[in-house]
């Protein structure tokens, strides 16, 4: 049995290598991801949904995979794409090799391809459709013939709600904290400790977001995507934050209204990613696909008042456009890559929205401080 396997593009593109995960077919919105490390959290990742992820770093699977660093409870990218695998890994807290990992989990995997290649396509055209092949005894022309045929089939992110999908479907409480270098695991706070009480809304919260809240004293209630105003406020909480997720967040439509609604009632509000996105629609700004995104931890953003310069994780398809935003809504970070929109505060409430990842997870914490930010709101009247 050979273990080849191909992915094609919507252009046509064919790239053969080895499959080194799950012997199974898929498809999705093919990005680059420039990370040189933090490939667990980059596959557990729920805003990755629907996308298989192209790492430009070449040598994968280094330090292998354990059971704590993920950023939620499953894997959430369609598919790995690499150029090496790392098949005899080096660290004291690994548990299993990345090929065993993906196998378990049933998510293909194609590597010893030239992803530099693959990446100057993207950057050229787009992020695009892509289907991967992986069918064990086929020949290379028919996994081609086959991939080319399945990649018109693959549905486009654009107009498509993926928060809802990837959502808790119940409530629960977490008081889970940052990691403890002396203990070597994630302690958990006595609810007795944390004074505020924050509502989470999950359109595909990472952990670390809930570990950063919960360090800076915030008792966390997460709620499913689709929970309305209402039943938020009847949790009396200090402030509301709106998680990151995979998708077009303008059909969102039920996470708008309701933060329309938590506008009205002068709630503390921080927006992550798609949150941020979703708290720029409700204040009446419109977002735009963009042509490759942003997926790494190498990302310079710039504060516009004080000019300093931080390096933060991004992951992100879709952007808000900066000339849609209304008079009550100030910028407050920009892209020093493409100029894009990094960061907004309501001037007459107290909300903020950040595009990127300030949680890291992996990549940078410089950008944490949007955290103590909102802390503010929840401390002040």
């Amino acid at each position: 049995m050979n273990n080849e396997a191909v992915l094609a593009l919507e252009d046509g593109s064919l790239f053969f290598g080895k499959s080194i995960g799950a012997c199974c077919d898929v498809g999705g919105e093919v990005v680059f991801n420039t990370s040189i490390t933090g490939y667990q959290e980059i596959l557990t990742d729920p805003s990755y949904a629907k996308q298989m992820v192209a790492l430009t770093y070449p040598h994968i699977g280094n330090t292998g995979i354990n059971s704590i660093d993920i950023e939620s409870n499953n894997i959430y990218a369609s598919a790995l794409i690499i150029k090496n695998e790392s098949i005899i890994p080096s660290n004291w807290r690994s548990e299993q090799t990345l090929g065993s990992y993906l196998q378990k989990n049933g998510i293909p995997a194609i590597a010893n391809i030239d992803t530099r290649r693959l990446t100057r396509i993207i950057r050229k055209k787009g992020a695009m459709r892509g289907w991967i092949c992986t069918k064990p005894d086929s020949s290379k022309e028919d996994l081609a013939a086959n991939a080319l045929e399945q990649v018109k089939t693959v549905n486009k992110l654009t107009n498509l709600d993926l928060a809802s999908q990837v959502s808790t479907k119940k409530s629960y409480n977490w008081q889970q904290s940052i990691w403890d270098c002396i203990t070597n695991s994630y302690p958990e706070i006595a609810k007795e400790q944390l004074q505020h009480h924050v509502v989470v809304y999950d359109f595909g919260v990472k952990k670390n977001i809930l570990r950063m809240l919960v360090a800076r004293g915030c008792n966390l209630t997460v709620v499913p995507a689709t929970t309305t105003a209402e039943e938020v406020l009847a949790l009396k909480p200090k402030g509301v934050l709106l998680s990151n997720g995979p998708g077009d967040p303008e059909p969102c439509d039920y996470a708008i209204t309701a933060i329309k609604q938590l506008l009205i009632n002068k709630v503390p509000i921080l927006g992550i990613c798609l949150g941020h996105q979703l708290l720029a629609i409700a204040k009446g700004a419109k977002t735009e696909k963009m042509k490759f995104g942003h997926h790494g931890a190498n990302h310079p953003v710039q504060d516009v008042t004080t000019k300093k310069v931080f390096i933060s994780s991004q992951n992100h398809g879709f952007a808000v456009k900066a000339e849609t935003l209304p008079k009550d809504v100030k910028v407050t970070h920009t892209s020093l890559f493409d100029g894009s929109l990094q960061g907004i505060e309501c001037v007459n409430s107290r909300a903020i929205g950040f595009q990127g990842h300030p949680e890291a997870g992996p990549g940078p914490q410089e950008l944490n401080t949007v955290f103590d930010k909102f802390i503010t709101f929840l401390t002040s009247k």
